[in-house]
């Protein structure tokens, strides 16, 4: 163990002279006293595209609603009945707007609409700073990347000057120490004129929030911009400069988002994940730029961000938790890039830069954790719906990112309404007295296998939809499928990742709604670092993380074989009984021998982009040196 890691001096070595910033928390009671002196409150021509967002979304809603209402109202309607027509309601809307999402996408490409362009001579030199926080990660993967991102900026000639900050929150002295083996070698290697410097905080208060504002206040009156990474990104210097000289030649943005591309997925659920990505994701993020215009969102990285808007409008203050203790605004990204938008900044979202490139969980069970860390901040969202001055569209994307966990609960309580119906009145097992007694009148009216399967059918395609849109577009064109393996692989591929998707979409229900639950009732996970490594579990492990699961779906099938559970609910009781072998399978390496369709090729799989192939030699280098470098001396 090193003492002197405990000391942040001993990494303040390695920082430039301090140029403070003041950065103060924010009133969310209370709109800014002005606006940025370059915003304008009024930015773009996106209320038409907004039209066609969700005007579709709300009549294709209402018109369902009004079918279930017809089915449900033929003996009157009940308050069980109002509860569970606005279950659908609510549920489903959120299934249109992701049609109409994609709708836009395609009406915004046929329209061949012109970006908002400037010419490449009003660019303006910046200084940017590239900050990648991180939080107990594997040393030679983050310093990998860091050594492939510089030395292909280098090679930019850009006229922007670039600084490197890995900023430690590692709380972990072991790893901390690989830390500064790692940087030491990357300071080496560094391109001339490119600095690199390394801190570790002594305490982590606030966490990636803290962080990021000790920068700031320590160092960021020095940069104009701060490019925001995670300890996974990886961006190609030309995405690098390419955001970069957006931020130059428009003085009101002040953030400036990219549409990350999945690497690195070799198990069977970070490929399905990976393809899905790649194959269907383009579409929602070209009709997501469409309609939000200025009011775009923020993820939290691979983003640039004008340093000064940040400081003077998007410092966040505590909440006022239970029992009147301050909490953290966990989910801080979307909040940020509200604020950045109610003091006038444009908060802009480029989806086709491309070169930006993020890892994905490796397991079902990886991709639960995180979910489960993910969701007590999004749920923290309604509570800052009432924040003065936001823009009306700010709103939305918080309430979305609220409602995207408790979707899971409210579709958890409609199967379970769903499976009470029986197959008909005979097996409904919600019983109430007949008509002798008329307070208590019988609920609900009988649903025939016909009404059944059109409202199955109906969802299913819904949700199904943005897919086999975006699968279409690619099917057509022979150029398009060449690059996943041609038309056949990529249909394959298409099958297996649909059957996949529908296979885990159950047990994802039930592992969110716990999360929802848990985050309800004030239970909270410590702060850990991401496992960005797949590892296969244990069966103990399995069977103790997915046996709410198992029994939910072990009574579905004791219901289905005692005819009192519908015969659509099959694919979700499969699901839910098979969820410890599907986990398993999640963790499985895809062989290199399995042809191209199974293993879900795409773009990015079949030929490496050049920066990934670098950054993963680099990886390996710096793994082996750390690994020696730990061996006892002889």
């Amino acid at each position: 163990m090193n003492n002197d890691l405990h000391n942040t001096d001993t990494a303040m070595t390695t920082m430039p002279p301090r140029t403070p910033m003041r950065m103060w928390a924010q009133d969310l009671s209370a709109c800014p006293d002005q606006l940025a002196s370059h915003a304008n409150p009024n930015f773009g021509r996106g209320f038409g595209w907004r039209l066609a967002l969700f005007v579709p979304a709300l009549t294709a809603t209402a018109l369902l609603v009004a079918g279930m209402y017809g089915w449900l109202s033929e003996t009157g309607m009940t308050g069980l009945e109002w509860v569970l027509l606005m279950l659908i309601g609510v549920t489903f809307i959120w299934v249109t707007l992701s049609v109409s999402t994609v709708g836009v996408a395609i009406a915004g490409l046929l329209a061949r609409e012109k970006a908002q362009t400037r010419p490449r001579c009003d660019i303006i030199p910046l200084d940017v700073a590239l900050l990648v926080p991180i939080y107990n990660e594997v040393p030679s993967d983050v310093f990998g990347n860091a050594t492939a991102m510089l030395d292909d900026l280098a090679r930019q000639n850009s006229p922007h000057r670039y600084t490197l900050f890995v900023l430690s929150d590692t709380r972990d002295d072991d790893i901390a120490l690989d830390e500064l083996r790692a940087f030491a070698a990357l300071r080496a290697s560094a391109p001339q004129g490119v600095a690199v410097h390394y801190r570790r905080r002594e305490t982590n208060f606030d966490k990636k929030v803290g962080n990021l504002l000790d920068w700031i206040t320590g160092w960021g009156a020095a940069y104009e911009a701060m490019l925001v990474l995670d300890a996974d990104s990886l961006m190609t210097g030309r995405a690098i400069e390419r955001l970069a000289d957006e931020l130059s030649v428009d003085p009101s943005a002040g953030l400036i988002q990219t549409f990350p591309m999945l690497i690195g997925a070799e198990t069977v659920f970070a490929r399905l994940q990976q393809f899905s990505n790649i194959a269907y994701g383009w579409l929602l993020a070209e009709g997501l730029a469409k309609w939000a215009r200025s009011e775009g969102n923020y993820w939290g990285h691979n983003a640039i961000i004008r340093t000064r808007a940040f400081a003077a409008s998007a410092g966040l203050p505590y909440l006022q938790g239970r029992k009147g203790k301050a909490e953290l605004i966990l989910s801080h990204d979307f909040v940020e890039a509200g604020l950045l938008r109610r003091a006038g900044w444009r908060v802009r979202f480029l989806p086709r830069v491309t070169g930006s490139f993020e890892e994905t969980p490796g397991t079902l069970i990886d991709y639960a954790l995180r979910d489960q860390r993910w969701c007590r901040g999004n749920l923290q969202h309604l509570r800052l719906l009432k924040t003065a001055g936001l823009h009306p569209v700010s709103r939305y994307h918080l309430f979305h990112g609220a409602v995207s966990y408790l979707l899971s609960p409210a579709w958890f309580f409609l199967l379970i309404v769903w499976a009470l119906l029986g197959v008909d009145s005979e097996t409904n097992v919600v019983r109430y007295f007949n008509e002798t007694n008329p307070l208590f009148p019988d609920w609900p009216p009988e649903m025939s296998h016909i009404d059944s399967a059109v409202f199955l059918v109906i969802m299913y395609a819904m949700l199904l939809t943005p897919k086999l849109v975006g699968a279409g577009i690619i099917a057509l064109h022979p150029k398009a499928t060449r690059v996943y393996g041609g038309r056949g692989a990529f249909l394959m591929a298409f099958v297996v990742e649909i059957t996949l998707s529908i296979a885990y979409a159950p047990i994802m229900m039930v592992q969110q709604t716990r999360a929802v639950l848990r985050a309800l009732f004030g239970r909270s996970d410590a702060w850990v670092a991401q496992s960005r490594h797949a590892q296969a579990y244990p069966l103990s492990t399995l069977l103790r993380f997915h046996w709410v699961e198992t029994i939910l779906g072990l009574v579905l099938l004791a219901g289905l074989g005692a005819g009192l559970v519908s015969f659509w609910l099959i694919p979700i009781m499969a699901s839910l009984c098979l969820a410890v072998p599907l986990s398993a399978l999640s963790a499985v390496p895809l062989s290199r021998r399995l042809p191209g369709g199974l293993k879900m090729q795409s773009p990015n799989t079949i030929r490496e982009p050049g920066i990934v192939s670098r950054a993963r030699l680099e990886r390996s280098r710096l793994h082996a040196m750390l690994k020696a470098a730990r061996m006892p001396a002889e």
